[in-house]
């Protein structure tokens, strides 16, 4: 698979994101039991146009936080403000995109990007967007295909295109290589850095792959649960770690060889007795 150069299509604001003392609890099914909080005390500021990315345990609470950055599930404390005005209910200002591309499989590739069109686009402008959006992830030759007809790399190339359609000033990805053979998904991750070149957007990023961090985002953040705590604790900030260097970087640097040693440390995972390998990649 040979992806092309992404050129600038247009740009849109990308919007500062402010997560202010958020909370998570939810009800137990079993109502005799007490409510289970996922999420307690959560602070982030995320400037506009930085890629930030989300790494923690299993279970830690990314994705919820995620689900509240764009409006799909309420924090039940604190609150969350997109370009200065609270996010409440799903919010036209995010786009998401998962770790399944979850494209209708009867549609093509063009009308499957359309569906994230804002709501009273006109036909011709929506056209040129959808061919703009499918070049610029590569798949313009592609465009009259179903989704049974393209590799998985490709069809969350169409993914990325049908969020970008929203023109998001805020950009939620949810662990989005993760389904990915290692090859395909260092691709995809140069992919996204010249998307974010050519359409500069706010993104939010989940991933468990330590070197898929430090390659992408300005700076990582490590949710978990604060040193000490029980088990079943409420997760929160452990750190958060500037990456140095501009996009892209070497994926073999010495820099990010310590970045990547201090984060597997504050996630429990020991590397003292590893050799650097810059092709190894370190997931959770």
């Amino acid at each position: 698979m040979t992806l092309t150069t992404p050129t600038a299509v247009r740009t849109h604001p990308a919007h500062p994101v402010s997560v202010q003392g958020v909370g998570r609890t939810f009800a137990s099914r079993d109502r005799s039991a007490q409510p289970r909080a996922v999420l307690a005390d959560v602070d982030l500021e995320i400037a506009a146009g930085d890629i930030v990315a989300l790494i923690g345990a299993s279970g830690c609470g990314k994705s919820t936080l995620l689900r509240q950055v764009s409006g799909l599930d309420a924090p039940t404390t604190g609150r969350i403000l997109i370009d200065g005005r609270p996010v409440d209910g799903v919010d036209a200002r995010c786009a998401v995109a998962f770790q399944e591309p979850r494209l209708l499989p009867w549609r093509t590739l063009t009308q499957n990007v359309a569906l994230g069109l804002p709501r009273g686009t006109d036909r011709a402008t929506g056209d040129r967007r959808v061919a703009e959006l499918l070049d610029l992830v590569g798949l313009a030759d592609c465009a009259g295909y179903r989704p049974r007809q393209v590799s998985g790399g490709m069809a969350q190339r169409a993914a990325l295109a049908r969020a970008l359609a929203r023109n998001p000033g805020v950009l939620v990805l949810d662990e989005p290589f993760g389904a990915l053979d290692a090859l395909t998904r260092l691709r995809m991750q140069d992919l996204l850095l010249d998307v974010h070149a050519a359409e500069p957007t706010t993104v939010l990023l989940v991933t468990h792959d330590v070197d898929e961090a430090l390659y992408l985002a300005d700076r990582v953040v490590l949710l978990g649960r604060p040193a000490g705590a029980p088990p079943g604790a409420p997760a929160g900030v452990r750190s958060v770690v500037t990456v140095p260097g501009r996009r892209p970087r070497d994926r073999g640097d010495a820099g990010l060889a310590l970045l990547r040693a201090q984060l597997l440390d504050g996630l429990g995972v020991p590397t003292h007795h590893e050799a650097h390998d810059p092709d190894q990649h370190h997931s959770i």
